[in-house]
């Protein structure tokens, strides 16, 4: 009997993965191909405008950050913007292309729409991510999907799994997947921005109490995650945020802003600590933090090694460092885009992207600790 009710199970996903090839083209999936070899069975994605691929172009609002005109995705198969802040392809893609599939899973929003999501989620997974989201459920309220609010839509698609295909299917499932996290920038910034508001610098508790926030609510959201099923973890940390052109616009050098690189600074080993804490108390938790932070100071150290003609402006924008005008239709357009580190005045370029998830793979070990993110994807509890 217990054979019996395996093979069902097997079939029935042979099924799934039969329709999903048939219908994901509609809502832009991330491309089934049974024979491809996947490192794992899906990828369930949540944080901010770096993984974002379209959940945003379904909010409403006028206010709602959204990347679906030109140029953004101008060097996105069929040239097309697609709600991903990149000229191409972002950081969800490369992490997933690297775990064997296409492209990052479907948005959110958009499976939920048109009705795939029980098949998506059960196939490939789900992209929650959405611009502007923060850790905290203050920045940028209203016009995003907060971290606590992903994971709440993650776990109603679990309970709709589950009636699909039992719980004993989807907790394996969820115990196997790869769970992407990639958010802190926009709480960062929000922080930031409420100093100067106040013409002053934020005093030493000031600062411990904002980490305080921060810790508790992504503890929370991996704990619940935890609850749910999930096992394995890879979290993109925050960067050196004052180092975006849209910051270093407003220092007459075009220097980068210490003070908040040294914010960010300060969440990453809080976060650090936290997860090996964390891992320590809940079995069979495995995780990976990538170090984007480090990486990023290191290829602005040195530009050229890493293949780069410009570091510090955007590629799409206008004005100095390219950061003075959005990036639209008829803005200032660099030639090479793989050659700018960023698209746009806060966004990474899909090159750039793409050098730091093979990083995060496979690169040398002081961007990834404790794991990097390919021992991650075949750790098995």
């Amino acid at each position: 009997m217990v054979g019996m009710k395996k093979k069902s199970v097997g079939l029935g996903r042979l099924s799934l993965m039969i329709s999903m090839v048939q219908v994901l083209g509609a809502v832009g999936g991330g491309g089934v191909h049974p024979s491809k070899m996947r490192l794992v069975p899906a990828v369930y994605v949540l944080g901010d405008s770096t993984l974002d691929v379209g959940n945003n172009n379904h909010l409403p609002g006028k206010d709602v950050p959204r990347a679906n005109k030109p140029y953004y995705g101008i060097d996105f198969p069929g040239s097309k913007p697609t709600g991903r802040f990149s000229n191409g392809f972002n950081a969800a893609d490369y992490v997933a292309k690297n775990l064997g599939f296409d492209k990052s899973p479907p948005a959110y929003l958009v499976l939920k729409a048109r009705n795939y999501l029980v098949p998506a989620a059960l196939v490939m997974g789900v992209n929650y991510a959405s611009a502007g989201a923060g850790i905290l459920d203050s920045t940028n309220t209203g016009r995003s999907i907060p971290l606590s609010k992903q994971v709440v839509y993650l776990n109603s698609t679990r309970a709709e799994m589950v009636a699909k295909a039992g719980s004993g299917a989807v907790s394996d499932l969820l115990a196997k997947s790869f769970f992407l996290f990639g958010v802190g920038s926009n709480d960062m910034f929000a922080f930031a921005a409420a100093q100067q508001k106040l013409n002053r610098s934020a005093t030493p508790s000031e600062v411990e109490a904002f980490y305080t926030s921060l810790i508790s609510n992504y503890s929370a959201a991996i704990t619940e995650l935890y609850g749910m099923g999930a096992r394995k973890f890879g979290i993109i940390n925050v960067g050196p945020v004052g180092c975006v052109p849209s910051v270093r616009v407003a220092n007459a050098t075009g220097g980068c802003n210490d003070g908040m690189n040294q914010l960010a600074a300060g969440f990453d080993a809080a976060l650090r600590g936290h997860m090996s804490g964390l891992a320590a108390r809940l079995p069979g938790l495995a995780y990976s933090i990538a170090d984007s932070y480090a990486l990023t100071q290191l290829t602005f150290a040195d530009p050229g090694a890493a293949g780069y003609a410009n570091a510090d402006s955007a590629c799409c924008g206008g004005g100095r460092l390219g950061a003075e005008g959005p990036c639209q239709r008829g803005a200032a357009l660099c030639g090479d885009r793989d050659r700018f580190v960023f698209w746009d005045s806060v966004h990474p370029s899909q090159q750039a992207n793409k050098l730091g998830a093979k990083a995060y793979f496979h690169g040398p070990p002081q961007f990834t600790s404790p794991i990097n993110f390919n021992q991650l994807a075949n750790y098995n509890s």
